[in-house]
């Protein structure tokens, strides 16, 4: 049987759909890669893959993407790990660098920017060191993933873009779905939900196999008050909503 290749993120947001699909007999029918979530996106995109948790702003652009799961990377409220960060107030931010590892959080900062802090920054693609060396100042950026843990340390003002999103608008925010680039086997569909289900059930083994990664992080706090698995119907809702705003000229 050819296996189904299933590109998934690589940060601690996704260890628990990771240990589900792994610790499932659905492993064996899967050629597990796991990435940052740009290269999760262009691997379905270019079709390297059959499944990927991609960050949802690209999911207009896949050819025959679907998605096929109940479950996602989502917040209500603080998610912690996608930030803007900047030494100033928001009303005073110049320019904001963008982070690389996923357009998602790029266009929501536009969005955010355009439509709910009424600012109109520069934007800037990001250094391989700009966390350390570049915002300062009136420079601002955006700041995903694992790495939050210890950057956010280094700034006076940290802005939650899922708490903003939340702000302006009154919705959950939806950062990555599974998502199919053709059609696939139901029966496996169906498995790989229980999979990830199971995965979910499991967040204290997760944090047993991960707890020492980033001591800087309390892992049952983040799991349990910040990362929101279920794409249930308040998500959708601000995840049409999202795909609505990105739409718009300018946002990219």
């Amino acid at each position: 049987m050819n296996k189904i290749k299933v590109s998934a993120v690589s940060y601690l947001n996704s260890k628990p759909f990771v240990y589900g699909i792994v610790n499932s007999k659905i492993i064996d029918k899967i050629d597990l890669s796991l990435d940052m979530p740009s290269l999760c996106a262009s691997k379905l995109k270019d079709q390297v893959v059959d499944v990927g948790l991609v960050p949802v702003a690209v999911i207009p652009e896949i050819s025959g993407a679907r998605i096929i799961s109940d479950y996602c990377i989502g917040a209500s409220g603080k998610v912690r790990t996608v930030i803007l960060a900047s030494q100033v107030p928001i009303n005073e931010i110049k320019t904001i660098i963008l982070d690389y590892q996923s357009r998602t959080s790029v266009r929501l900062v536009q969005v955010l920017a355009r439509h709910h802090w009424k600012i109109s920054p520069e934007y800037e693609k990001a250094r391989p060191d700009y966390i350390s060396e570049d915002i300062k100042g009136s420079t601002a950026g955006v700041i995903i993933g694992d790495r939050v843990f210890i950057a956010e340390k280094q700034f006076k003002y940290i802005y939650d873009l899922s708490e903003e999103w939340g702000k302006m608008t009154g919705l959950d925010f939806v950062f990555a779905c599974w998502v199919a680039n053709r059609e696939i086997d139901p029966e496996f569909i169906s498995e790989f939900n229980v999979a990830l289900k199971k995965g979910i059930s499991c967040i204290p083994e997760v944090i047993s196999e991960n707890g020492d990664l980033l001591p800087e992080c309390d892992l049952k706090d983040y799991y349990k008050e910040n990362i929101s698995y279920p794409l249930d119907e308040q998500k959708k809702r601000g995840l049409e909503l999202f795909f609505s705003y990105i739409k718009e000229p300018g946002v990219k």
